[in-house]
């Protein structure tokens, strides 16, 4: 049914993410799908790297440690952006025409009040992409 999955992880939080990777992980072994895992960050050092091929290099252990440890076919995107936490929506949905996905699994926290007024960014890949999004809330 799903050809290929691209799964939004944040480095800094990955201790956040095991539901959402669990979930990523077992759609992919079911569909047979291809996982690219996604991650946007800036050009500038950070707490993460110290430039983009460094983000770059993690991002890909990362995805080989998933792989291996989840047996499954993953790869890594890192897009760079001048401002990651304004530009992440339209990264990741750049992400998904250039990676060709046809389901992305994110994870999600549970909605508040601001979601009132600022949407998630899982309800903005949804509502602005023709895929299918799959949010996994944290328990």
């Amino acid at each position: 049914m799903f050809q290929r999955i691209l799964a939004p992880v944040d480095l800094a939080h990955l201790e956040k993410l095991e539901r959402a990777l669990k979930v990523t992980a077992e759609e992919a072994r079911h569909h047979g799908a291809p996982v690219t895992f996604v991650s946007v960050t800036a050009a500038a050092p950070g707490p993460l790297a110290h430039n983009p091929d460094e983000f770059k290099a993690k991002l890909e252990a990362f995805a080989r440690e998933q792989a291996e440890s989840r047996g499954i076919d993953a790869s890594a995107l890192a897009v760079i952006s001048h401002d990651p936490t304004t530009d992440v929506d339209d990264a990741l949905l750049g992400a998904i025409d250039d990676t060709g996905a046809d389901l992305v699994i994110m994870a999600s926290h549970k909605p508040g009040v601001a979601a009132y007024f600022w949407p998630s960014n899982g309800g903005k890949i949804a509502s602005h992409s023709d895929v299918s999004v799959f949010l996994v809330r944290d328990t």
